[in-house]
């Protein structure tokens, strides 16, 4: 027997497929491709030891996209019924023929061929069956900690969860499904006397670190094993010494690294923004065409890699939404650039195929291409980070994302982390607050003469990237190890 969800699910695949046949039967259409998703969303916010958010929703819908003539038409709908499901695939077909109209140049699709398969992601305990009352006493036992200080203005823990299934049909014949649990969780302290406020936050900032786990990952974060160091960072920081002003040698933990490695590499390395399709809202990149294969992007020791077949990782799937195989891909290969974030269209531009970065954020979104999890490569005998510390005379070692700015061609940065300690001599010699530090690109990363090793390596999770118009939340992560930039401008921030 089929329960209720199974039953509609197979339902719609039938009117879904009944649809795409129609589209293959009608004149001029090339290709057409359908996704249905349901996902359930849960959020809880605590704030002060009050519940300051609470939310659980659950969406479902499809998408069709058609490509008619060599122009692309998308259209989408909630309503679970075969005679809107005709109707969205004629409006899409109406828009790409609209398209077609003003078209400049066709589309041609690589030749990957059609998949059929199916993909679940690793979970042992389902967090939607773990009950809001131990979610909540986890949080708030957290944030006790956490205002054991008067001084703690605010303490807050927050988590999400996110239980969604994928299904797509092409006309050529592909068919795949997908279950993917998602779970992340983290707490922030702000501390604040007189004028001075600070901010300390773990696993990371901004909402925490997210798996493509279960609810086992949200227990083995350690929330409440660490409020305590956070409390207490948070007001050491009120009192710390000021960043110094200068060139140093630069230790980056590995949080901040992940956040580096998103914006100096993950976006510049996206093709669409490279061919210029992402300039009105989200910009462009210096990685242009005529560098692939033969620019320094980086020093020798620098890997890059685009990998989405990490298990237990949120930029990690079984098949993109164009179903193209997950797979793992090179970016950056001994500080070289030698590839790109491609997607069925945009992969023979460059002579390849698609490596499967086209992602939609949901049902009623046209897939784009999106980072997976975009990786700095553990150096093969590379150090602790305390034997980094060791091997540095004078540097400042940063944690922590506080802020960032980037221009649009992903070239000129600043970041500001939460965190820093001075180094001297090989040791941490003092806290320091607000530091802030600025590069370029190309310049910054062929500066890496030390990334630690396998040991140190982690991937972070971070659940908004943003990209589209209109925008799209992408659930993308980065692994990295603590790494050592020479002679970086550094500074002090507020």
């Amino acid at each position: 027997m089929f329960n209720p969800r199974e039953r509609r699910e197979m339902e719609v695949k039938a009117w879904l497929l009944e649809a795409l046949d129609d589209l293959k039967r009608t004149e001029g259409v090339v290709y057409a491709d359908a996704r249905y998703l349901e996902r359930e969303t849960e959020s809880i916010t605590v704030r002060n030891e009050e519940v300051a958010g609470l939310s659980h929703e659950e969406t479902k819908g499809y998408g069709i996209r058609v490509l008619y003539r060599g122009s692309w038409g998308f259209a989408a709908s909630g309503v679970l019924k075969p005679e809107a499901v005709r109707e969205t695939a004629r409006r899409a077909l109406a828009i790409a023929k609209a398209s077609y109209l003003t078209q400049k140049k066709p589309v041609k699709l690589d030749d990957t061929p059609p998949q059929r398969g199916t993909y679940k992601s690793p979970w042992e305990e389902d967090p939607f069956d773990v009950s809001l009352d131990e979610k909540l006493e986890l949080l708030f036992s957290a944030v006790r900690i956490l205002r054991k200080d008067k001084r703690i203005v605010k303490a807050e823990g927050a988590m999400q969860l996110f239980h969604t299934r994928k299904l797509f049909l092409s006309t050529e014949g592909a068919e795949i499904e997908q279950e993917i649990v998602e779970s992340g969780a983290g707490i922030e302290a702000t501390a604040v006397e007189g004028r001075e406020v600070q901010r300390r936050s773990f696993p990371t900032s901004f909402g925490g670190n997210y798996a493509a786990r279960g609810y086992e990952f949200i227990r083995s974060l350690g929330l409440v094993k660490n409020a305590d160091r956070i409390r207490e960072e948070a007001i050491a920081l009120l009192s710390a010494a000021p960043c110094p002003v200068g060139e140093f040698d630069l230790i980056l933990a590995g949080d901040q690294l992940a956040l580096q490695v998103h914006e100096s590499c993950g976006h510049p390395t996206e093709l669409d923004r490279v061919l210029g399709t992402e300039i009105s809202y989200a910009g462009g990149s210096f990685l242009t065409l005529d560098k692939l294969g033969k620019y320094r992007y980086g020093s020798e020791i620098v890997n890059l890699v685009a990998d989405a077949t990490i298990p237990g990782s949120i930029g990690s799937f079984g098949y993109d939404d164009e179903g193209v195989p997950a797979q793992k891909t090179y970016l950056v290969r001994e500080g070289i650039l030698v590839g790109y974030l491609t997607s069925r269209e945009t992969a023979p531009v460059i002579g390849r195929r698609s490596n499967g970065c086209m992602r939609a954020e949901s049902w009623h979104h046209i897939p784009l291409i999106r980072m997976v999890n975009i990786n700095l490569e553990p150096a093969p005998d590379g150090p602790t980070l305390e034997e980094l510390i060791a091997d540095t005379k004078h540097g400042i070692l940063m944690q922590t994302n506080k802020s960032w700015s980037i221009d649009d061609l992903r070239l000129n940065f600043q970041f500001g982390c939460e965190i820093a300690w001075e180094i001297m001599d090989g040791k941490k010699v003092r806290l320091l607050k607000n530091p802030v530090y600025t590069g370029i690109t190309p310049e910054f990363w062929r500066s890496c003469d030390a990334i630690c090793g396998k040991s140190e390596w982690k991937i972070w999770g971070l659940p908004n990237c943003g990209k589209g118009e209109p925008s799209q939340a992408m659930h993308v992560a980065h692994g990295t190890a603590p790494a050592r930039f020479r002679k970086v401008r550094i500074g002090s921030g507020k």
